[in-house]
């Protein structure tokens, strides 16, 4: 599904499916050269990352493995929760295994850490993240993110996998919604929408968590 199809709910396109995956490429080339010789493990959050994790997964030029873990901390409104609880964890013994993480996007950062620590405690030979976007006016930890693919502002946004109340996950193109759609007013929002802007040179660290 397009954005045209639903109009009356869409404020703004902020990706189009061909920026989207234009970025993913680009990242796929960082991966296989830093992964060259390796085996990585992706593991896709549900369910958002799951239009993420595909794609990259095809676009890579390397063997990779897919594992899927599914973990509660949001409700049906905008903002987290706080608890996380893991709805479904991982099939595939993390001992050794170099894990790359695969998020659709970093609001918080807070549910991510934990994700992150909680799989590094269980013998990976390193743990990484990779996400297609990331709210940087929202984060509220310093955690290691080596692949970034854009930088967003701070709107509602979905498509791509993201969702409001599980709807606009098929769309192909990441947008914003019109401020009544989940609630809000028109004084609620910024009369202006940011653009998205790539991430290169992520400003957090490089380096992921590690098993030693």
């Amino acid at each position: 599904m397009r954005a045209s199809d639903c109009p009356d709910e869409i404020r703004q396109i902020l990706l189009t499916q061909e920026e989207i995956h234009e970025r993913i490429a680009e990242l796929s080339r960082d991966i296989e050269r830093d992964y060259e010789g390796r085996l990585p493990l992706l593991v896709g959050v549900l369910k958002g990352a799951v239009m993420v994790v595909s794609d990259l997964a095809r676009e890579l030029r390397i063997d990779v493995e897919m594992d899927w873990m599914a973990v509660s901390s949001y409700g049906s409104g905008t903002e987290s929760s706080g608890v996380v609880r893991i709805m479904k964890d991982l099939d595939t013994d993390l001992s050794g295994r170099d894990v790359l993480i695969v998020e659709d996007i970093i609001d918080s950062g807070l549910t991510l850490t934990w994700l992150a620590q909680n799989l590094a405690s269980r013998g990976a030979a390193s743990i990484e993240i990779c996400t297609l976007l990331r709210k940087p006016s929202r984060l509220k930890t310093d955690l290691a993110v080596k692949y970034i693919g854009f930088d967003v502002p701070n709107e509602f946004v979905v498509g791509y996998g993201l969702d409001y109340d599980e709807r606009f996950r098929n769309l192909r193109d990441v947008v914003v919604l019109k401020p009544e759609v989940f609630g809000a007013t028109a004084a609620d929002v910024s009369d202006v929408i940011e653009p998205a802007r790539k991430v290169f040179k992520p400003g957090l660290p490089q380096a992921g968590f590690s098993a030693g």
